[in-house]
């Protein structure tokens, strides 16, 4: 498999574990923790047979930062939305598989786009409870716009305050979804238009769905508009853009800090 098919394959062999605990008797908490704990294994065992040479940062694993001199990292969340996940009736959620590698001469962390740096390369994100896995390559295609408002994918459970700063530039309405992988892929998918976060999330939250978004031509930023830098050594990243090109501008003057 190529590293595209082997993404693909991670995050269809988690969802089918994580398909297959939902329909048992392990509920909340417990189910939850299990989709986690049988998630992994999944997207760990074919990545140790398939890529047994590079370094792996999931939240499910202990961080150990042999990724931070690795040339090849695998950037995984192996269940994006554990809320939604067992919550049983909800699609909201997602399973996450990203490669990142360094550029020649590059350093862990560097900022993307700085020659001697790194980047994401591949990625898949699994929507299980939809059937669906999206991939960097052949790269999606993005709905047009249909009609009526530009939509802002937020959080169910709070809306930040820049979450409605974009809304408001772009005379949109806010749409409540569950995990930050489903919120971004929505965006891919024509459910949203735009996806800000502020508060802060971690690499393995973005990576797979910044990089599919990327493959498919969105914008992707921190807010203020600097690149989203992956491998770094502290893995929290506090806030991400996600929107069709064209709104970039009108987002990000909205969002800047200070703005």
């Amino acid at each position: 498999m190529n590293d595209v098919e082997l993404a693909a394959a991670a995050a269809r062999a988690a969802a089918d574990v994580l398909l297959s605990l939902r329909t048992g008797t392990a509920t909340g908490t417990a189910l939850g923790d299990a989709g986690d704990a049988a998630a992994q294994r999944a997207i760990a065992a074919l990545l140790a047979e398939h890529r047994p040479d590079d370094a792996v940062l999931s939240e499910e694993a202990a961080d150990d930062h042999a990724r931070l001199t690795a040339d090849r990292v695998w950037i995984v969340d192996p269940l994006d939305g554990t809320k939604e996940y067992r919550a049983g009736d909800r699609h909201d959620w997602a399973v996450h598989v990203a490669l990142w590698e360094r550029r020649s001469g590059g350093r862990a962390g560097d900022a993307v786009g700085d020659a001697t740096g790194g980047d994401l390369t591949v990625a898949a994100v699994g929507l299980p409870a939809l059937g669906e896995v999206v991939v960097t390559d052949p790269a999606p295609v993005v709905p047009p716009v249909p009609d009526g408002p530009l939509r802002v994918a937020v959080s169910r459970s709070r809306a930040p305050e820049v979450s409605r700063a974009a809304a408001a530039a772009l005379d949109g309405v806010l749409v409540p979804l569950g995990s930050a992988g489903y919120k971004t892929l929505a965006v891919v998918r024509g459910e949203a238009d735009a996806y800000v976060h502020a508060g802060g999330m971690h690499q393995w939250d973005s990576a797979a769905p910044v990089a599919v978004a990327r493959a498919a031509g969105l914008h992707t930023s921190r807010l203020d508009g600097s690149p989203l830098v992956y491998n770094a050594a502290d893995t929290w990243l506090p806030d991400l853009v996600v929107c069709r090109p064209e709104l970039a501008a009108r987002v990000l003057a909205a969002v800047r800090p200070g703005a």
